[in-house]
């Protein structure tokens, strides 16, 4: 397996597949996955002409599953050194939900000095949790929620999740039994207590100023009837604070575009990034 070490020891899985001297992407996962999920958009941006890059986070998936530091200042330190010790350059990164967190708080402590472009799908920017300052936010009770199901059984919670995640409950909605299977088998991949540690890291880290820094074009898609990660408080507000933003929103869909929607979400990030 790839691996890279970094600075607290800790090594990080990879994925690096197509030309290495091609535009690298770089893809960041959701919460409690891995870098399988983007498997359909591995194989379709290699075929396309480009180095493909998917992690999975620490304490997540094949990566060491480590009691301390699972932060979001880490995740992002931990994306950094992949960047750094792949020596990637004109980066285009992509991350959905959690990974979309990771991705701007790169952007935030690292700068764009090796970032093209920047792609967020459902993601978690700027703040998921309700709060004065962010009255749209979801209350502190939906994430002790989480919290207390994925202590309780979170093998039974990861097959629960997956109706919201992908819309099942939805008018019409037909369950896939393979995606269900794969979002567990992801999920059971990972360490319990990075996965805890990862709900206070994607509920309750505030992005704001980690936008503001993104002075680079940003793709941020967004599906409307997302029940994870809901628009309202997230796509609408980051593509006003990132500077060079555009906002595509999908119409009636959920949380699990780049599975359920791979071939319009390729097409749509294939075309941001030739411009």
């Amino acid at each position: 397996m790839s691996t890279i070490t970094t600075k607290d020891g800790t090594r990080i899985f990879y994925k690096d597949w197509g030309a290495k001297d091609a535009q690298p992407i770089v893809f960041s996962h959701g919460w409690p996955l891995t870098a399988d999920v983007w498997d359909p958009q591995l194989v379709f941006f290699a075929n396309a002409g480009y180095r493909v890059i998917a992690h999975d986070r620490r304490s997540h998936g094949r990566s060491d599953q480590v009691w301390q530091n699972n932060t979001m200042d880490q995740y992002a330190d931990d994306l950094g050194e992949l960047i750094e010790q792949l020596d990637l350059k004109n980066v285009v990164l992509v991350g959905h939900s959690t990974g979309g967190g990771e991705v701007t708080r790169y952007v935030g402590r690292h700068g764009t000095g090796r970032v093209a472009n920047v792609v967020l799908l459902g993601a978690v920017p700027p703040l998921m949790l309700k709060t004065e300052a962010n009255p749209g936010g979801l209350p502190l009770e939906v994430f002790d929620d989480i919290r207390k199901n994925t202590f309780g059984n979170r093998s039974q919670f990861f097959k629960d999740i997956v109706v919201p995640f992908y819309n099942y409950n939805r008018e019409g909605a037909v369950l896939s039994e393979g995606i269900r299977d794969n979002f567990w088998r992801q999920g059971m991949m990972g360490g319990l207590k990075g996965q805890l540690d990862s709900i206070k890291a994607f509920s309750e880290s505030d992005f704001t100023e980690d936008l503001k820094k993104m002075d680079v074009p940003a793709l941020i898609i967004h599906g409307d009837d997302d029940q994870i990660v809901p628009i309202g408080a997230s796509a609408l507000l980051s593509s006003k604070l990132a500077p060079k933003a555009t906002l595509k929103i999908y119409e009636g869909s959920g949380h699990g575009i780049s599975e359920q929607e791979a071939d319009r979400f390729n097409a749509d990030v294939l075309a941001f990034i030739k411009g």
